[in-house]
């Protein structure tokens, strides 16, 4: 980005976008698998409370770590290599400002089922499951919160998990976004295209500070503390 808003390096070598390519949808599973095992957290927070620090051990931690990296850089490893052997344009123009699986496969010139069918079954095995592990986990965790007697203590409970479903929300929604357009928006303006992929690659990293950052009371009584001392 920094080498097309300052030196206009609208180009990209295939080999260099394939790697472009390989990183960013590795960090998005990343992403994902984080956000899953971070609902886990919670669920175990709120349902073993007393068990929370037997059941995630160091350990397990560590476990759950190698798991997400792990699947993340298998995942993604074959959609490259399979990219590597279509045949191209010599030239292609990107809908995107950086390069993704599915908009590399628009620009081959030989048959791209193989690619198209394994692209979907990454987007399954990782984004969807994690989207439906998610939903389950916070599904155990209402139940959990719905048997607490104390109106207060389910207010508390719910409080712990706002800035999880926040960072939930800021991740998934652009990346569905991004979808629709990709599906249903052929037609649209390029302009629109290109936002939603900045979009969706710019606001979940800003926006994840920001959430947490109102949610620690330490973070926020100290940036308050700033506020006022600047006023003074």
């Amino acid at each position: 980005m920094l080498g097309v808003f300052w030196f206009h390096a609208q180009e990209i070598s295939f080999n260099a976008c394939l790697v472009q390519m390989y990183f960013i949808h590795v960090f998005s599973i990343i992403e994902s698998a984080v956000l899953l095992a971070m609902a886990f957290d919670r669920l175990v927070a709120i349902r073993e409370p007393l068990r929370y620090a037997t059941i995630l051990t160091n350990d397990v931690i560590i476990g759950i770590a190698l798991v997400i990296a792990g699947r993340a850089l298998a995942l993604v490893f074959p959609a490259s290599f399979l990219l590597k052997k279509l045949q191209y344009h010599p030239v292609n123009v990107l809908s995107y400002p950086f390069c993704l699986h599915q908009d590399l496969i628009k620009t081959t010139v030989s048959s791209r089922r193989v690619s198209s069918i394994y692209g979907l079954m990454v987007v399954i095995c990782s984004m969807g499951l994690d989207s439906v592990l998610l939903l389950l986990s916070y599904i155990l965790i209402l139940g959990t919160v719905l048997s607490i007697a104390s109106m207060t203590e389910r207010m508390k409970a719910l409080n712990t998990c706002i800035s999880h479903i926040c960072a939930v929300l800021t991740f998934y929604t652009p990346m569905i976004g991004l979808s629709m357009i990709h599906r249903y928006g052929k037609h649209a303006s390029p302009i629109v295209h290109v936002l939603m992929a900045n979009v969706y690659l710019l606001v979940p990293p800003f926006m994840n500070p920001i959430v947490y950052s109102v949610k620690t009371k330490q973070i926020r009584d100290r940036i308050l503390k700033k506020f006022k001392q600047q006023k003074v």
